[in-house]
């Protein structure tokens, strides 16, 4: 068998219709695997007018809005139309992407049938609470999810940082690296642009301090505003540079006066924005990978990072960045100052994150996706 012999019915909780780091890996992922001659079926909520147009076959699945982020939905239930179409479809392995409602009964749909199951771990959900005045339920939900990884032959997930933490958490004793790419024609350090700095108010003499995601308060919102707070307190000159939009953006834009908000970008226009950054300030540690981290390595920047998930497995601190305690406001603010004032060690730190940037090829790393369904199809007959 090779990767041409794979049915894949995936679940996503959100493919499609609002657009992040983890269904534009997962939309990629299809891609290289219908072009490899597999057969992929997308089991995910549809909407009337999605962010973008899906990769390969789309079949919609009920699904709720969730009440205080109605722009998500709640994937509730594998029937009807959707049922029909996976049993018609019969997969050789499920891959699902998310702990929701119809990932669990994927997980159920799949082990009655023998079928190897693959769960991808895109963000920690666990950790979500914490911005929501609920930290004291993370040891529920961390049994939640260990159920469900329990039930699946083995997961992938983006970073070694990340797999550690699995493992530690016991969440499976199986898991692999399911990396991240970096596309090198939109993102590196020949997009930079200063007549376009200049349009959004920052000067060619001025250093911009970027943020990069989507604008909601588990990004570390909280502490980017503090650490910029820090920062004019102690009277270091500089300019704030925000890509990117989301429910928390007008909170965000009063935290943080005189910076230059440019909304969503994508594609040439994002590599753009990035490369017009001087850093990357990325203080969240819910991600698991840090899609945002690595393109701004491949732009030729440093970047100041939580000491979290994703980040540890990109940043090498003191060679291509900083690493610093979650949270740490006054340890980033001293990290940022460094990079302002000394413009030789900016260029130095770009320039080890750039080359570093280069080791991550989209091909190979989803193909290290399809060598796993192969393995987990080989070994499921002898389990």
């Amino acid at each position: 068998m090779d990767t041409a012999d794979l049915r894949i019915a995936l679940f996503s909780g959100n493919y499609n219709y609002v657009r992040d780091g983890a269904n534009q890996a997962l939309n990629r992922l299809v891609g290289y695997l219908l072009g490899q001659g597999a057969q992929v079926r997308v089991y995910a909520p549809v909407v009337e007018k999605p962010a973008f147009e899906p990769t390969g076959d789309l079949v919609g699945v009920g699904a709720v809005p969730i009440p205080s982020r109605s722009e998500y939905r709640i994937p509730l239930r594998i029937a009807g139309k959707a049922r029909r179409d996976l049993e018609a479809f019969a997969p050789n392995v499920v891959h699902v992407s998310s702990p929701d409602p119809v990932a669990h009964q994927a997980v159920t749909w799949a082990r009655k049938r023998k079928l190897p199951v693959l769960a991808s771990v895109h963000t920690r959900f666990e950790t979500y609470l914490r911005y929501y005045n609920m930290a004291w339920g993370e040891p529920v939900i961390e049994a939640i999810l260990r159920r469900f990884y329990r039930r699946c032959d083995a997961l992938v997930a983006p970073s070694e940082s990340m797999a550690q933490v699995l493992r530690d958490q016991r969440m499976n004793y199986d898991v692999s690296i399911w990396s991240r790419g970096v596309d090198r024609d939109i993102f590196n350090s020949g997009r930079r642009d200063l007549e376009w700095r200049r349009s959004h108010g920052i000067g060619d003499d001025e250093v911009a301090i970027g943020f990069l995601g989507r604008l909601v308060m588990e990004k570390g919102l909280d502490v980017f505003s503090d650490t910029i707070d820090e920062l004019r307190r102690r009277g270091v000159p500089h300019k704030v540079l925000v890509i990117g939009e989301g429910p928390a953006r007008e909170w965000f834009e009063s935290r943080n006066p005189g910076a230059a908000f440019v909304g969503f970008q994508q594609g040439a226009d994002l590599g753009r924005a990035v490369a017009s950054m001087d850093m990357l300030f990325n203080p969240s540690v819910t991600e698991t990978f840090g899609n945002v981290t690595l393109e701004a390595m491949a732009c030729g920047l440093p970047v100041v990072a939580a000491a979290a998930t994703g980040s540890q497995s990109l940043v090498d601190d003191r060679v291509s960045g900083r690493l610093v305690p979650p949270g740490a406001v006054h340890q980033f603010a001293e990290a940022l100052k460094a990079y302002i004032e000394d413009p030789a060690l900016r260029h130095a730190h770009g320039g080890a994150g750039e080359a570093r940037a280069a080791e991550f090829s989209w091909d190979r790393i989803n193909q290290a996706v399809a060598d796993t369904y192969l393995r987990l199809i080989r070994q499921k007959p002898r389990s």
